[in-house]
């Protein structure tokens, strides 16, 4: 995190030119054309007037590599990405050069090339390995939990003692007897000088002085150090010691040869999206805050549905009319967002996700938006009630009729080192159990085909007591299909009064039907409503009705409920 910290990332882009005496190019980078390697050119100069030259090889990754985070003076701060990077130029300079009139003497097949190196860049970068000098660790242990404070001076001796790094513990283990610090620093003299003690305030004005987080805990603890370094993160490796653990993808059993592959290796990180979010209140920002998960602004305790209105990029987009909204990042999308009905949306995809909660219309469904647009929710001047804005669960607002709250992605990503290229999906298939379904079973080979008969047919029989004017028609059909392992049966009941009709002589009617397994209409009776198909509800046992459901190629079928 230091300045002076030994950090490598190997260049993923080359301008293409090869001049004699520089390296050789790479065969897999990606070459920009001429008009931008010379702008960024251009920059650099302007950039190190004064200093010693630059190298005729090296690359524009430090340029891109800014502005893929952020263009503000704050993203000029030491960062374990691109701390090494920022000295190698300009970026407000080149940005200059890239302004939207510049563009117009671009071809189309440039601005192609462009574009497939910026996100050729960011795909290398995440799976770009990054070597630090580890010197500082930082631990952040999961809150209210007394059986982790014993892993935490174990853990924190096994560092000192095996790996001469200082470590930093919450300043509350100071004085716990669980801890024992006096007697932890009496087993031996190398603790004493090593072994320090971390505050909110320190994390929150020096965040340069960690090189790595260590986490005991779930994802609430992750989500916490999120809200400790509000600005610039250090790397966070998460060990999974909670419930669920979307985040947690490192067993804390197999922690000594993890945090050993990560001192002699390096590790690969996930910069993962963060919000930031800004409250205005009267005309004037009070409060800015940086999230990992979502702002949700909900009615609170009032009784009515809240009234927002939600801009994108000063043009209104919609005004919603439920009892919240949630704005979520990818990481944010297995959170509340998913509980409302929102996509899971993977890290590495740029995208805001809009889900609105409990809303009073059927058409307001989720929706992802580009991470470069500025998002604002406001509340109307003619709104029945206020509403409530909440970040990461934490640090409640309410907002008045006039009040809104800005969102827009973050110059100041959360990264987490990741345990390998398939880290998401593991995690969502492990936490979820996503498409977690019994393989069905193939057919038994040694059964004849002849066993299987689809070709039954279904009778319908129409009886009627005596002629009336009123005539009540009760059909019932019964249908059973048997396979070689698997035996369907349906069953339906249905009542309907026919005026006008004297009489009908009973009589059987013969239907032949196909089944199709995309092109079907099931009725079932409430005990068998748990064999789920298309959209159909689910039924108790004890429920008086019949409950139909249909292909969506069968749109003459609508949803059934008949009372017995």
């Amino acid at each position: 995190m230091a300045q002076s910290s030994s950090q490598q990332l190997q260049s993923p882009i080359s301008s293409g030119a090869h001049e004699p005496g520089s390296p050789p190019p790479n065969l897999n980078v990606v070459t920009f054309p001429k008009s931008i390697a010379m702008a960024i050119d251009r920059s650099r100069r302007a950039s190190h007037d004064g200093g010693s030259p630059l190298t005729s090889h090296q690359t524009p990754d430090a340029m891109l590599s800014s502005t893929l985070e952020g263009l503000t003076d704050y993203f000029r701060k030491p960062c374990f990405v691109h701390s090494r990077l920022d000295d190698a130029v300009d970026v407000s300079a080149a940005l200059r050069e890239f302004s939207a009139d510049s563009f117009s003497h671009l071809s189309h097949s440039s601005l192609v090339q462009t574009a497939t190196g910026v996100r050729e860049l960011a795909k290398r970068i995440g799976q770009a390995t990054i070597k630090v000098n580890l010197r500082s660790v930082l631990i952040v242990t999961k809150a209210r939990d007394n059986s982790l404070i014993l892993l935490t001076r174990q853990l924190a001796s096994w560092l000192i003692l095996t790996r001469g790094v200082c470590v930093y513990v919450d300043a509350k283990l100071r004085m716990s007897k669980r801890f024992d610090a006096a007697g932890l620093l009496a087993s031996d003299a190398r603790l004493e000088s090593n072994l320090r003690y971390w505050t909110p305030e320190l994390t929150r004005s020096m965040p340069d002085l960690f090189d790595l987080v260590l986490t005991l805990g779930g994802d609430g603890t992750v989500l916490y150090t999120s809200w400790l370094f509000q600005r610039i993160v250090p790397p966070v490796l998460a060990f999974s010691l909670g419930s669920l653990g979307f985040l947690t993808n490192f067993a804390y059993k197999d922690h000594q040869a993890h945090l050993n592959r990560v001192f002699d290796e390096g590790f690969n990180v996930s910069l993962r999206m963060r919000f930031t979010c800004s409250v205005y209140k009267g005309g004037h920002q009070t409060e800015t805050f940086e999230v990992i998960n979502e702002i949700v602004i909900d009615r609170g305790p009032s009784p009515w549905i809240s009234m927002l209105e939600l801009y994108g990029n000063n043009h209104l987009l919609t005004v919603v009319q439920a009892d919240g909204l949630i704005l979520s990042t990818p990481t944010g999308s297995t959170a509340y967002s998913l509980s409302a009905g929102g996509s899971l949306v993977h890290p590495e995809i740029p995208a805001i996700s809009v889900t609105p909660i409990c809303p009073h219309t059927l058409s307001f469904r989720p929706m992802l938006l580009p991470d470069s647009m500025l998002l604002k929710v406001s509340v109307p001047r003619g709104a029945r009630n206020t509403a409530w804005a909440s970040f990461d669960g934490r640090h409640r607002v309410e907002l008045k009729s006039g009040d809104y709250v800005t969102v827009t992605a973050s110059q100041y990503p959360f990264p987490t080192v990741t345990a390998g290229p398939m880290d998401y999906i593991e995690s969502v298939s492990r936490t979820l159990k996503w498409n977690v379904r019994e393989h069905q079973k193939p057919f038994n080979e040694s059964s004849d085909e002849e066993d299987v008969n689809f070709d039954d047919d279904i009778d319908i029989d129409l009886e009627v007591d005596q002629p009336s004017t009123d005539l009540t028609t009760t059909a019932t059909s019964s249908t059973s299909t048997s396979t070689s392992d698997k035996t369907a049966t349906t069953s339906t009941t249905a009542a309907a009064a026919a005026p006008g009709k004297t009489s009908i002589t009973s009589h059987q009617l013969k239907v032949d039907y196909d089944w199709d397994v995309d092109d079907s209409v099931f009725f079932s009776s409430s005990s068998s409503s748990t064999m789920l198909s298309g959209s159909a509800s689910i039924s108790t046992p004890q429920s008086t009705a019949t409950t139909g459901s249909s292909s969506p190629l069968h749109k003459e079928f609508s949803y059934l409920n008949l009372d017995r």
